[in-house]
């Protein structure tokens, strides 16, 4: 397994899991002690900073891929009964997704740095 297959899959678990988690009925979700926004945050963040440690030539595209990605998750949840979109979420899973890219393009950059002055 190279360095860059880990957290490519690590990022399409926290996809795959906050595409599931929501579109699942209220009843099926799992809630934990953490605020509401604190929990999207959290996944969200994961997801970016595992997508930009995954996919460091394109933080630009990675960014956009996720903002559209917290988008449509959002819009997705018009449909599913007893779930709802709102703009907040959105907000918070976007910002989140952004920090967690710029944080794996900071480290990437520190670590590149680090190796280049051995």
């Amino acid at each position: 397994m190279t360095a860059k297959q880990l957290p490519r899959i690590a990022a399409w678990l926290c996809i795959a899991a906050i595409g599931a988690l929501s579109l699942v009925a209220p009843s099926l979700r799992p809630v934990t002690f953490l605020p509401h926004n604190l929990e999207h945050a959290a996944i969200f963040a994961a997801a970016g900073f595992a997508s930009g440690l995954g996919y460091p030539g394109g933080p630009a595209r990675t960014l956009a891929a996720l903002v559209i990605f917290a988008g449509a998750v959002e819009l997705a949840q018009i449909f599913v009964p007893g779930r709802h979109a709102t703009l907040t979420d959105f907000a918070v899973d976007a910002l989140a997704a952004c920090a967690g890219v710029a944080a794996a393009f900071a480290v990437t950059r520190v670590w590149m740095r680090a190796l280049s002055s051995r």
